[in-house]
């Protein structure tokens, strides 16, 4: 039930849009509008898709007499809605010099001046359900693009030989890391997916049983010094060690370390974060590591990456809660509780693709491509990284990437099969 309160949605999107503009406000004009890659998207794009989904999904239905800010925009800014209409090409988006950073803010401040109105008038029972529900969805897409903004302009930061910084302070050296260990959990019959009435995507639904094997899960991400131990053992060398198909993805780039490392003359290992170029700390979580690392350091290490359905289960039995903040993983320098980093540090691949739960069915309509057709050639990422906004944190939360992306905050939780 999306109960329906004028003030509290008011309140609530206004705050929800304004840390968009806040996410941006470091960055100059330039920086808005380049596009590093294609899977990413310049921040001018992510400040016009955001709006574009009020516009086209609450104001066209809802609004009275509703004319679009540009009539252009329904296809620049649309992303992958086909049943929307036609789109502008994922990998151009950073051509799009036209409409300027101005011209797009102008077209945010006009949205949002429209939707504070419709917020604030009078409208019958189904058509405030429509919209209480149609404005959690919008808000809580545009959170997951806050925290696509961060990814996607470190990977833009990153390209420049400068090694600009996003955020001004300095990242204070970690703490000691707290010894790995391991939590044995019996399995058995267990729920998997979203309870209760909080808001949840559709894919995390119907919740349904699972049966689970005894397993052990390590109790920590591992660090940036068990992967450089990994890497000087000869990890990359060693087809052995590696999925068919990632072998040949890290043959084919000529990869020899995650995405932001970088050694110098001196043998002096380096990460980019959005702090700038700090020396590798041993101590913090190894991330930006795709799905085909991961597995093959869990190999190295004896153990293997856990499915989805473990992680799920030994978050809730271990009651895992939100540790980190800011801009980079944070190392845990003591014990709390049998599961560490499970949240607000990096989002831990799981060996088990993407795929619809039993009994699942999309929404009708352009809102149902949200989710359910993306469930193809993907693998499930789980918890939270320092850049997911607050609120998108819970254990039955499903990401979800191809095996060889590395840009998000991506780390590894090691499991094991119990005898």
């Amino acid at each position: 039930m999306h109960m329906y309160d004028s003030g509290l949605w008011t309140a609530r999107y206004a705050a929800v849009r304004q840390r968009s503009l806040d996410l941006a406000a470091p960055l100059s004009d330039e920086d808005c509008c380049v596009q590093s890659m294609p899977d990413a998207s310049p921040i001018k794009w992510h400040l016009a898709h955001t709006t574009w989904f009020f516009e086209t999904f609450i104001l066209e239905q809802l609004e009275t007499d509703f004319q679009p800010f540009h009539p252009a925009f329904r296809m620049l800014f649309n992303s992958y809605y086909n049943g929307v209409g036609d789109k502008h090409p994922r990998p151009r988006r950073g051509l799009l010099t036209r409409p300027g950073l101005s011209e797009v803010r102008a077209y945010r401040a006009n949205v949002d001046q429209r939707m504070a109105r419709l917020l604030g008038s009078a409208l019958d029972a189904a058509a405030r359900d429509r919209l209480a529900m149609l404005l959690t969805l919008g808000l809580e897409h545009e959170q997951q693009h806050q925290e696509l903004m961060l990814t996607d302009v470190k990977h833009l930061l990153a390209q420049n030989p400068i090694n600009p910084a996003y955020a001004a302070e300095a990242l204070a050296p970690a703490a000691a890391a707290a010894p790995l260990e391991w939590l044995a959990l019996d399995g058995g019959l267990c729920d998997i997916g979203h309870q209760g009435e909080g808001f949840c995507f559709d894919n995390e639904l119907p919740r349904h049983r699972q049966y689970v094997a005894p397993f052990a899960l390590a109790s920590r991400l591992l660090t940036n010094g068990e992967y450089l131990a990994f890497i000087e053992a000869g990890g990359y060398r060693d087809p052995s060690l590696w999925l068919a198909e990632g072998w040949d993805w890290v043959g084919s780039m000529g990869l020899r370390h995650p995405l932001y490392w970088q050694q110098d003359e001196a043998g002096q290992w380096w990460e980019f974060t959005l702090h700038g170029l700090q020396r590798l700390d041993a101590n913090r979580p190894a991330t930006h590591i795709s799905l085909f690392e991961a597995d093959a350091c869990a190999h190295w290490m004896g153990a293997r990456l856990p499915s989805e359905a473990e992680w799920e289960l030994a978050a809730h039995a271990a009651g895992a809660t939100l540790e980190c903040g800011g801009l980079h993983p944070g190392a845990m320098s003591a014990p709390q509780g049998p599961l560490q980093q499970m949240f607000g540090h990096c989002w831990q691949w799981t060996s088990s693709s993407y795929a619809p739960y039993p009994g699942y069915r999309a929404a009708a309509g352009a809102l149902g491509e949200y989710n359910g057709k993306f469930m193809v050639n993907q693998y499930v990422l789980r918890g939270s990284s320092c850049a997911t906004p607050e609120g998108h944190a819970r254990a039955s939360y499903r990401n979800f990437f191809p095996a060889g992306a590395r840009w998000q905050f991506s780390g590894i939780r090691l499991a094991r099969t119990s005898a």
